[in-house]
């Protein structure tokens, strides 16, 4: 979320209804698991088991999925591949399109007791990265995709939320090929014999862009039962920006802890539960003594938002690994009733399943890492001799587990946890420096600010289950309380807690309209029909609440980077009238249009007369209600639709009330509408998109929701569109040329956008007045074949005239100063030209 205030106004609905001190270099271990989307285990044989990678993006939390009890990337030798893109991913990218990397990977642990026997299943286990969940072969094994968006190609009339993400797997997979056998207990894999069923949920609206939602069914499948079993999420996140990923230690400055509370922003002088185990950089890597693009100054975390009972225990704790058992470590407490426990090599890291099952069920809460320096006492082990180094930032892990619990066989055990992003941890450039010192770090911790994750947690949980709303309509609406103002005599009485029954819903903004972008020379055109959105329900009023439309560009697509350029809202106002009894302006619940305005008061009527200190009077003659009334725009009432320079209609002339009057797909032609950008550069393409807004509702206390700009942000080039290109047979268009070296293009926005590549490997030629479909050939002047593009965009669209080079031969080489000769060959025919590098 951008900023608190945002999400403050939105909680009313609910109210009312290391730096580490090694030389060497250090990296992460690789593993040798291919880089798609498909298969991490490719064994090709009837019953492989179908193992995908899904990424929810609909968000500011961009996190990869698998179907293997793990989420993240961290098992893959490089990034995969988004399998509905084709594009490389990030374990979590916050915020999304920031190249800011958050995780590396977590996972869950299962531990149980049956008969005789203490075992666990690992999603993600770090050390010897032994995986033991598999979803089964086939179409059963792949993981499900679901939609609320009417537009989106994955939408469902039962799915839950914008993107819903559907995983099936198990534990009972013992093959070697798959299951790598322990080597701290020297036994092939014991199952425990459960399947699960992980959906996770993920919203787009300003009060829950910045967390998903994950809904866990564990089912026994075995004929045993399930004693003492505890569920555990393990988590080795790493903070850091991708320009900087291949720098020594980028994974070795990291802090985690728990937060139990924070201030209530809500109500002053109260604090909220968040329950959160967090993860972030120690300092929020600044860069020349400032915050910029490529600094990581947020945090990520987990909370447990619905367990199957209240009475059990909880665990947080925390280790720090390089790897080798002298670099392995993590507190313990000690006491009569829990006795110190070997973990043989190593003395953070628990290997083995009794082990692990030991750290789950242990019932204990570690201190912040930034305090593992400081001498704790109560049992407490003394720091170690690198607790400095420890403290101030490492490769840092946690697990969070609760239980136990008994286990039927058949028997369905539900839990649901939130994975949450929170903006702003770090906001001082220097603190980390003046501030901390590892034997007095609370100074540091102090100015830590947890407000926006605490925030976005308190929504995941209101999202999960509405306060105020009675969803099993059993009379119960949750757990409500005064709150009393210590700053004045206010108070208010308002709901905190929902019934108990899950809801996973939210307010929700009208849908953006689906978006058609043509590009010109010079030019791009937005047009799009608003039938769907104009004709939202609200999910709670049942009513339209469409307001408007939003234009904007960017030339990226970060959250950040987008422009508001245009506006449509319809001519309304809020009408106030006083009411005498209660001493107080009362509010429309709707909005109420200028022509029904007109009709009750007159034709000359002008509401933009009467105001909060100028109201009409009571007895004008005019004044229908007979009290004092004003009016306030609901919007801009930026109503024209008639200039071709803004938004407007397409065929003005069109006739609602005529239901044959519709475009080929079948949509009315009344709500076609277009926009363009005009007077260009062609050599820049531009992020553009359109969004919906509504008028809020005074009666749930909600303010006004927009719909995501990533929505239906669409890239297109200024440029002249592939089918004029093929219409009027153009010749191709190679910029710049030449291409200097000291020509500045990456600081002018025409190269290495997304900063996260050298400078030698961001260059970038472009090839203009394309066919959708050719082949790009760059020669030496003797002939040698540097590099071949295939060019292939046969649906066409605003990117289809362009391609680029990013001046590497076919061999990844950097490319010398010199002459060369392209060639362009197509249905068309074949062109030539020279281009020219100055180095």
């Amino acid at each position: 979320m951008n900023s608190v205030s945002v999400k403050i106004w939105v909680v009313c609905f609910v109210l009312v209804a290391f730096g580490g001190a090694w030389e060497t270099s250090v990296a992460r271990p690789q593993f040798e698991f291919p880089q798609t989307g498909g298969p991490i285990l490719s064994k090709p044989a009837i019953g492989t088991p179908n193992i995908n990678l899904e990424v929810h993006k609909v968000n500011r939390l961009a996190l990869s999925l698998t179907n293997k009890g793990f989420f993240g990337t961290g098992y893959y030798s490089s990034n995969p591949l988004d399998p509905e893109t084709g594009l490389p991913v990030l374990a979590c990218e916050y915020p999304i399109n920031s190249d800011v990397e958050y995780l590396w990977v977590g996972g869950l642990w299962l531990g149980a007791v049956i008969g005789r026997d203490t075992l666990v299943s690992t999603g993600a286990e770090g050390y010897y990265f032994i995986t033991e969940f598999f979803p089964d072969a086939g179409d059963e094994g792949r993981m499900e995709r679901k939609s609320t968006r009417p537009f989106s190609r994955n939408y469902s009339p039962d799915a839950v939320s914008e993107e819903d993400i559907i995983a099936i797997f198990t534990d009972t997979l013992t093959h070697s090929s798959y299951v790598t056998e322990d080597p701290i207990d020297n036994r092939a894999h014991q199952p425990l014999n459960v399947k699960i069923v992980q959906k996770s949920y993920a919203w787009s609206y300003p009060y829950a862009e910045d967390f998903i939602l994950f809904d866990y069914e564990i089912e026994n499948i075995g004929v045993f039962p399930l004693k003492q079993l505890y569920i555990g999420l393990v988590v080795d996140a790493d903070a850091f920006h991708m320009s900087t990923q291949s720098a020594d230690g980028a994974w070795l400055d990291d802090i985690c802890g728990f937060k139990k509370t924070i201030p209530s922003p809500f109500w002053p002088g109260y604090v909220d539960t968040i329950m959160a185990s967090w993860v972030a950089d120690n300092d929020g890597d600044p860069h020349g003594g400032v915050f910029d693009f490529a600094s990581t100054t947020g945090v990520t975390a987990t909370r447990v938002i619905r367990t199957p009972s209240d009475s059990m225990k909880y665990s947080f704790n925390w280790w720090v690994t390089r790897y080798t058992p002298s670099l392995d470590w993590g507190p313990r407490q000690v006491t009569e009733e829990k006795p110190f426990r070997d973990f043989g090599p190593n003395f953070g890291t628990p290997l083995g399943d009794k082990n692990k099952y030991y750290m789950l069920s242990t019932g204990e809460f570690d201190y912040d890492q930034l305090e593992c320096a400081v001498t704790q006492g109560n049992g407490w082990l003394s720091p170690p001799r690198d607790a400095a180094d420890y403290a101030d930032g490492h490769n840092a892990i946690y697990l969070l587990s609760f239980g136990p619990f008994d286990v039927a066989p058949g028997e369905i055990l539900p839990f649901t946890m939130a994975y949450i992003g929170g903006e702003d941890l770090h906001h001082d450039p220097h603190a980390f420096e003046t501030m901390y010192s590892p034997l007095n770090p609370q100074p540091y911790m102090d100015q830590l600010d947890f407000s926006d994750l605490g925030m976005n947690s308190i929504w995941a949980d209101w999202i999960y289950d509405n306060p105020g709303f009675d969803t099993d309509n059993d009379g119960d609406s949750g757990l409500a309380r005064w709150f009393y103002n210590i700053d004045s005599s206010d108070s208010t009485y308002a709901f905190y807690k929902g019934d108990g029954v899950p809801d996973f819903r939210g307010a929700a903004p009208p849908p953006s309209p689906k978006l058609n972008v043509t590009s010109g020379l010079g030019k791009l055109t937005l047009r799009w029909n608003g039938q769907v959105s104009e004709n939202f329900l609200d999910v709670f009023s049942g009513q339209k609440d469409f307001e408007g439309y939003k234009i904007y560009f960017a030339e990226d697509n970060r959250f950040s980077d987008f422009v508001l350029v245009a506006t449509y809202d319809y001519h309304d106002y809020d009408r106030f009238m006083w009411d005498d009894a209660r001493r107080m302006w009362v509010g429309s619940l709707e909005p109420i249009l200028y022509d029904s305005l007109l009709a009750w008061y007159g034709a000359d009527f002008d509401p933009d007369m009467y105001t909060e200190e100028h109201p009409l009077p009571a007895d004008d003659d005019r004044n229908i209600t007979g009290r004092f009334t004003y009016f306030s725009p609901q919007y801009w009432n930026n109503s024209d639709l008639s200039d071709p320079h803004g938004i407007h209609k397409i065929y003005p002339d069109a006739n609602l009330a005529d239901p044959t009057d519709t475009t080929a797909d079948g949509y009315h032609r009344y709500y076609e509408y277009k926009f363009v950008f005009e007077n260009l550069s062609p050599a820049k393409p531009l992020y553009v998109s359109v969004t919906s807004f509504d008028y809020g509702s005074r009666k749930h206390k909600l303010s006004v929701l927009e719909s995501s700009v990533l929505e239906n942000d669409t890239l297109g080039w200024p440029l002249t569109s592939t089918e004029e290109v093929e219409d009027e047979a153009l010749g191709v268009v190679v910029f710049p040329n030449p291409y200097r070296i000291d020509g500045r293009y990456a600081g002018a926005g025409y190269e290495n956008r997304d900063r996260t590549k050298s400078a030698e490997r961001a260059r970038s030629i472009n090839f203009a007045n394309l066919p959708r479909i050719c082949t790009i050939r760059i020669y030496t002047l003797t002939g040698d074949l540097v590099q071949e593009i295939d060019h292939y965009r046969p649906g066409g669209g605003p990117t289809a005239q362009h391609e680029s080079w990013n001046m590497l031969s076919r061999n990844t080489q950097a490319i010398t100063s010199g002459i060369y000769i392209w060639s362009v060959t197509s249905e068309m025919g074949e062109q030539l030209g020279k281009l020219v590098i100055i180095k």
